[in-house]
């Protein structure tokens, strides 16, 4: 298809500067710049170009620039878009800050640029590009910043200037259309015939749909602030012009311009970042992919909420300006990415077998190797010995590589735990596809977010998840556990059954095993502070995970397992261990029951049991349930733990009671890393009466486990955690700890994995948990809550636990929680409370509990509210949701009506 512009875009018009008064942008930025055209019909011919340019700024500062920021816009914005950049760069000059040049352009026929007339089709645009830089005599280091179009046109100068480019920066674009995909919608609306004339020039339909995509929506002011290039039709040629020159297929004349820039990028080698808004409907994140496909060593960030504007919907130019701090030297004749973090390990890593090692070792052993307690056939508990699980394994890893599953692929798991997810997950890291693990829990929106954000090239499911994944469009070829009618899987997008990969994986080759290195698994967090975020593991650091098991309680061959807690289940075969999920539903763990568990221990004559406070505490509630077998068979049991939110003693006791034999553990540890330290019960007894080292309360968690170091980084007055690293006794501050199985990085959250790390020195890597804590002196650790929900008061920063813990002995009170309610600085502390027994409606506490609420609990407080439940996180049902509990207790205090937060 030959492109053409719009008969409507032909109109001719000068460069101008922007009116005064627009919102965020500084008159003295913008500047023009005649541009002779080279190559073409109008070789020669001279181009009128508005900027926006910091140089001077730079320069009345007395600094230089350690290099430049080229900006290049899309459709149907201008440089405007990089204001906040701008701003940002020359307030950093001004503090003493790298300063950074930062030009941002409106190209040809857009913005306040010159309107030429005439079709500017790809290559042109590029060459265009080439020639304002040549005319600004930029001789590097030169970094690229593109969106929208503007992040190919800005691609399209970085291949083509290697000797200037330092590295490379993107918001939402995309850089290849595949032929088996259409065109977004929004785009294909406008390109229908008898649209692009009309909603592109003859009214500002395109214009107001883009400015509609804002999240939140964009102020009027700004909205207008984008207008003001594009008041007249005779202006808006350009917008068409960008639209009519989508290569929507191989006869375009741009076609073949934006195969070469995609190809060409995948020798690029320079730093590069990529800032993403997920909730884009035109860039989705399929283009995302291909481009992470083609740069695989991008920092990726995405902006959870954000979408196609993502300049105005989140600081995108802090985030830059931080990535660019990192990179330390730029020189423009050879660059080399600069990785932010080195990924090393404070601790040495040990040598450690590969996950499949008992599968290899033990495959023609008739043993137990799990026990499912709710097999989907419904005829009691199935066996699993480890010939015939190291078979399936081997089978379905074989299957998958038949049907086209490689190495570093990502398949989603929405398996239920079972056997069928056990042999499943095996499978796919024996052959070196990357498990992506969210669980149910999350809620269905938390669980969309988790697997498109993931992007899995493959998803295997039951067929509540295979529904879930059809009805909201998660991506991924299609496997379901069973075989389903044809009319079903045609439905649902399904390619293959389990059985089908058995049949065809039978008999066949497996690949060369994955390495230590390689990434083996995303495992999703539970989001109960914010969004739920992809935990990234390599092969090495799964394995160091089970070592660590093994090394602190002796789980090993001969050990019988039982998991309430679905990751130490899928463990089970990495450490030689047999192992059951008790028959509950993993998605509400109050679900699960002492005779369950009875069951479960019984099943696999269980010596180790792991379970969630919130199933502990239901299973101690049921106990009443248990037969004399029952109880015969948990007193078997020779260590139990419980983990994932703090244990109470007198839970942890009566747990103990149950299972009289075994030893009571509750470590502390988090899906970045599942083991950190360990305490038993007697190790919380002789904790509880060290008044000097409860210090500023807590639940005391014990010392570190296994390879772990666990650090402090002191707080400042207002809850910032900015202290150096220590093992000072009786400080509080973030709990930051080093360990050959924490963590390798979040996935596709840079910012996030960066804010998240403290680098000491070189080769130094420490995880900041998010946790607040201190250590006492006998070098055990102390959990006083999480970094966001610390309570900043005008006599001191307050942390939520010990509080809550002191109250919450009251005779009266079942559970307690403290939340901050005021600005930053001056807050007050408000303690809400279950009751006993339980309260039916929200109330102000009667005096006589507030009395006793304040006198224990060790500030002063300003409130103290009765509620019938406390709100919980939707995963664990045992953390307190103290980030809405603030909301709600402040809505309270400043006259909301009494209702259940």
């Amino acid at each position: 298809m030959s492109y053409r512009l719009p008969r409507v875009a032909t109109a001719l018009a000068p460069a101008s500067l922007p009116p005064s008064g627009l919102p965020g942008l500084d008159p003295a930025w913008s500047r023009i710049v005649d541009v002779v055209e080279t190559g073409g019909l109008a070789d020669g011919a001279t181009h009128a170009w508005h900027l926006l340019d910091n140089g001077e700024q730079l320069a009345a500062l007395g600094v230089e620039p350690v290099g430049t920021v080229l900006c290049v816009h899309g459709n149907p914005t201008w440089s405007y878009l990089w204001r906040d950049l701008v701003a940002q760069a020359t307030a950093a000059a001004a503090a003493g800050q790298p300063a950074w040049r930062v030009i941002a352009v409106d190209q040809l026929d857009m913005g306040f640029s010159e309107r030429t007339g005439v079709a500017r089709p790809l290559a042109r645009r590029v060459r265009d590009l080439d020639d304002l830089t040549r005319t600004l005599g930029l001789s590097g280091p030169v970094l690229t910043f593109g969106h929208d179009w503007g992040g190919v046109v800005s691609l399209g100068w970085a291949v083509d200037h290697p000797e200037l480019l330092a590295g490379v920066l993107l918001l939402n674009t995309a850089i290849h259309q595949s032929e088996t995909e259409p065109i977004p919608a929004p785009l294909r609306l406008a390109l229908a015939r008898g649209m692009l004339s009309t909603g592109t020039v003859l009214t500002t339909a395109f214009l107001d749909t883009t400015l509609a995509l804002g999240h939140p929506a964009l102020p009027t002011a700004v909205k207008n602030g984008y207008r003001a290039p594009y008041r007249s039709m005779a202006r808006r040629g350009g917008i068409g012009g960008f639209v009519a020159d989508i290569p929507v297929d191989a006869e375009h004349d741009s076609h073949a311009e934006l195969d070469r820039i995609a190809e060409s990028l995948r020798s690029l080698s320079v730093p590069t970042l990529m800032l993403w808004g997920p909730r884009d409907p035109i860039f989705s994140d399929r283009y995302l992919d291909d481009l992470i496909d083609r740069i695989p060593h991008a920092d990726v960030h995405r902006f959870e909420g954000a979408g196609h504007l993502l300049a105005e919907d989140v600081d995108y130019a802090g985030a830059a300006l931080t990535w660019l701090s990192g990179l330390d030297k730029l020189d423009q004749r050879s660059v080399e990415p600069v990785a932010l973090v080195e990924p090393v390990a404070l601790v040495e890593p040990v040598e450690t077998q590969p996950l499949w090692h008992y599968l290899d070792e033990l495959h023609d052993s008739d043993e137990t190797a799990l026990v499912d307690m709710a097999p989907s056939s419904g005829d009691g508990p199935r066996v699993v010995s480890w010939r015939l699980l190291s078979r399936r394994v081997r089978e379905i890893a074989a299957g998958l590589h038949q049907i086209g599953v490689q190495k570093g692929d990502r398949v989603s798991l929405l398996v239920p735990p079972s056997a069928d997810l056990t042999a499943v997950l095996y499978a796919c890291i024996r052959l070196g596809a990357i498990v992506v693990v969210a669980d149910a829990g999350l809620g269905l929106p938390g669980l969309t977010r988790a697997v498109r954000g993931a992007r899995p090239d493959h998803i295997i499911g039951a067929l509540p998840g295979l529904m879930a994944a059809s009805a909201l469009g998660w991506p991924g070829q299609k496997i379901s556990t069973n075989r389903l009618p044809f009319a079903s899987r045609k439905a649902l997008g399904v390619s293959y059954a389990l059985a089908d990969l058995i049949s065809l994986g039978r008999d066949e080759e497996l690949p060369e095993p994955p390495l230590p290195t390689d990434v083996a698994a995303v495992l999703f967090t539970s989001g109960s502070t914010g969004p739920a975020k992809g935990v990234v593991y390599t092969h090495g650091q799964l394995a160091a995970v089970s070592r660590a098991l093994h090394n602190q309680y002796g789980v090993g061959r001969g050990t019988g397992l039982v998991a309430g807690f679905a990751p130490f289940a899928l463990l089970g075969p990495a450490l030689g261990a047999r192992s059951v999920t008790p028959d509950m539903d993993v998605t509400a763990p109050k679900t699960l029951t002492a005779t369950a568990v009875a069951a479960a221990v019984s099943a696999i004559d269980a010596t180790v049991v792991f379970l969630s406070p919130a199933a502990l505490a239901n299973v101690v509630r049921t106990q009443g349930a248990l037969s004399p077998a029952d109880r015969a068979a948990l007193a078997g049991v020779k260590s139990f733990l419980s983990a994932g939110a703090p244990v109470s003693e007198p839970l942890l006791a009566s747990a103990a009671a149950l299972m009289p034999g075994a030893s009571a553990h509750t470590p502390y540890g988090m899906t970045e890393g599942l083991l950190m330290t360990d305490i038993t019960l007697d190790g919380i007894r002789e904790a509880a009466l060290d008044d000097v080292a409860r210090g500023p309360g807590g639940v005391c968690v014990g010392r570190a486990a296994a390879t772990t170091r666990v650090r402090i980084s002191a707080l400042d007055e207002n809850g910032r955690a900015v202290g150096e690293l220590s093992e000072a006794a009786g400080v509080t501050g973030e709990i930051v700890v080093s360990a050959p199985h924490v963590k390798d990085h979040y996935d596709r959250l840079w910012l996030t994995d960066l804010a998240a790390t403290r680098q000491v020195t070189p080769g130094e890597r420490w995880h900041r948990t998010g946790d607040v804590g201190h250590l006492d002196a006998a070098g055990r650790l102390w959990v006083e809550g999480r970094m966001p929900h610390v309570i900043t008061t005008a006599a001191g920063v307050v942390t939520p636990v010990g509080a809550e813990l002191a109250v919450s002995a009251l005779a009266q009170v079942s559970r307690a929680a403290a939340v901050g309610v005021g600005a930053a600085g001056t807050q007050q502390v408000v303690l809400v409370v279950e009751t006993i027994p339980a309260a039916t409606r929200v109330s102000l506490a009667e005096p006589d509990l507030a009395e006793d609420v304040r006198m224990v609990a060790g500030h002063p407080v300003a409130a103290v509210l009765v509620v019938p439940h406390l709100p919980t996180d939707i995963r664990h049902n045992s953390k307190i949701d103290r980030t809405r509990l603030a909301g709600w207790a402040h809505g309270i205090l400043t006259g909301a009506r009494l209702t259940q937060p």
